[in-house]
């Protein structure tokens, strides 16, 4: 029953040929070997998409961070409203809010965290629930954060998770109002031992505009409009089997070595037909 026979080692020829293959074979197995390796320890990040909202359990609410800067408005002035097609209606928004004075108070910084419903609407930074409207306000600014959801900091993921981190309208004009269209991509990741966390992503389209009231004054907002993407973006954790590791390392033994025979086997047969060739001219 044995299928590995052995050859008396007097029987065996060894040869230069034979030994220079030998060791290529082995440093090519160790190559692979090692490659493998590090494919089977390195953690793989697989996407994948489809239709379903991802957080049921969020209640049909997002959570939303916003952090802006209005270097030439001051904080008493700004407001933050939330509208959607609920029916909600909140005209300056304080839960969870902070306004930070900015150049000596000329200037405000505001960061909030607030929930948004789960359907088309707007939130918007203004100067609405202001006890009294100035005369010209000034909407240039800068957006630091603009993000949904949890915060996912991972390296192997590129994502628009904060789209206008970095967005400059510091030199637009200063009574303009200003239009950030956006449209919301739920996004899953999953690590490597099943825990999911929710973010979403976004795209961004932005322009800009004088807006008038009913009574002829200026009114400039910035305004963040939002529409939720019925397509989810899953992001899934992986590593390679071990079962597969072990069959792609014998699969690489076994090949490289049949392959090496082969070859040692044809240079052999050659080199001993030339023997005979150069003998039988000698003759």
């Amino acid at each position: 029953f044995d299928i590995y026979r052995k050859v008396p080692k007097d029987l065996t020829q060894p040869t230069y040929t034979g030994a220079i293959i030998s060791i290529c074979c082995c440093l090519f197995i160790l190559f692979l070997f090692l490659s493998e390796l590090t494919g089977f320890i390195t953690t793989e990040v697989v996407n994948e998409l489809y239709v379903d909202d991802p957080d049921k359990d969020s209640g049909g609410k997002i959570d939303v961070s916003l952090n802006i800067s209005l270097p030439n408005l001051h904080c008493e002035l700004v407001g933050l409203d939330i509208q959607d097609e609920m029916g909600r209606h909140e005209v300056g928004h304080i839960d969870n809010s902070m306004k930070i004075p900015l150049n000596n108070g000329v200037g405000c910084r505001f960061e909030g965290q607030f929930s948004i419903n789960k359907v088309p609407g707007n939130f918007h930074v203004s100067t609405h629930s202001a006890t009294a409207q100035p005369q010209n306000p000034d909407m240039t600014h800068i957006i630091h954060k603009l993000s949904f959801g949890d915060t996912l900091q991972v390296q192997n993921v590129h994502g628009a998770f904060n789209a206008l981190g970095g967005a400059d309208r510091l030199n637009s004009n200063p009574l303009a109002s200003h239009d950030y269209i956006l449209k919301i991509v739920p996004t899953v990741y999953e690590d490597k031992n099943g825990k999911q966390r929710y973010s979403y992503q976004y795209t961004v389209a932005n322009k800009e505009y004088v807006a008038y009231s009913h009574t002829g004054r200026i009114i400039p907002a910035i305004w963040f409009r939002y529409d939720l993407s019925p397509i989810t973006v899953k992001y899934t954790e992986r590593r390679q089997p071990l079962y597969r590791f072990i069959t792609t390392i014998c699969a690489i033994i076994g090949g490289t070595f049949t392959v090496a025979g082969i070859l040692d086997s044809c240079i052999f047969t050659a080199s001993e037909a030339w023997k005979k060739i150069q003998l039988g001219k000698m003759h």
